[in-house]
C-alpha cells in the first residue's frame, strides 16, 4: 500500500505545533485527521486536491490548505494533488476547461483560439466566464472521481488484506 510509503513524507506532529506559522491557523490545524493517512482523509484530500487543481488561480496550495482544514482532508496530500497543474500540463488543462465551459454555457466561441500566453490575455474579458464554468464543472468531476477511487480501491485493499490474513490463519 502506498501508504507506508507517504508517511515518510507527512511532517512530525511534534514539530508542526512548534511552528508558530501554523499556529496563526488555530488550533484546528493540529487535528490528527489533517495531518494522518485513513481512509476518508486521503478521499477528501483527492476531492479537495483535485478541484484546486482545475481551478486557474494563484495560490492554489494555499486555498487547497485552508478547504482541508473543515473538510477534515489530509492537508499535505491536498497540497501536493494541486500539483497535477504544473506549468507543463496547465495549457492543456485549461484548455479543456475552457472548452467544458463553452460546451455548458451553449457557446461557440473556438473559431479564433490560440493557445499563447498574448491571446489569453487579449481576449480574457471574453473568456473568463467559459474558462471558470468550465474549471469548476471539470474540478467537481474530476474530484469527485478521484474521491470515489480512493474509497473503493481502500476497501478492496483491505478486503484482499483480509483474505490473506485469515489464509495464512488457516494455513498455520
Amino acid at each position: 500500500m502506498p501508504k507506508s510509503h507517504l508517511r515518510k513524507f507527512i511532517p512530525n506532529p511534534e514539530k508542526l505545533k512548534k511552528s508558530k506559522a501554523l499556529g496563526l491557523l488555530g488550533s484546528q490545524i493540529y487535528e490528527a485527521n489533517l495531518w494522518h493517512l485513513n481512509r476518508k482523509s486521503v478521499a477528501r484530500a483527492f476531492f479537495n486536491g483535485l478541484f484546486w487543481a482545475f481551478i486557474p488561480m494563484p495560490f492554489q496550495m494555499l486555498a487547497s490548505a485552508l478547504l482541508a482544514i473543515p473538510l477534515r482532508a489530509n492537508i499535505p496530500l491536498s497540497i501536493a494533488l494541486v500539483w497535477i497543474t504544473n506549468p507543463l500540463t496547465m495549457p492543456f488543462v485549461f484548455y479543456f476547461n475552457y472548452k467544458v465551459g463553452i460546451l455548458i454555457l451553449g457557446s461557440n466561441d473556438t473559431k479564433h483560439f490560440k493557445l499563447s500566453v498574448e491571446w489569453i490575455w487579449d481576449k480574457m474579458e471574453h473568456i473568463w466566464l467559459p474558462l471558470y464554468v468550465g474549471s469548476i464543472a471539470s474540478g467537481l468531476v474530476i474530484g469527485a472521481i478521484g474521491y470515489a477511487i480512493i474509497i473503493v480501491s481502500w476497501r478492496f485493499h483491505v478486503i484482499k488484506r483480509w483474505k490473506e490474513r485469515k489464509l495464512r490463519n488457516k494455513n498455520n
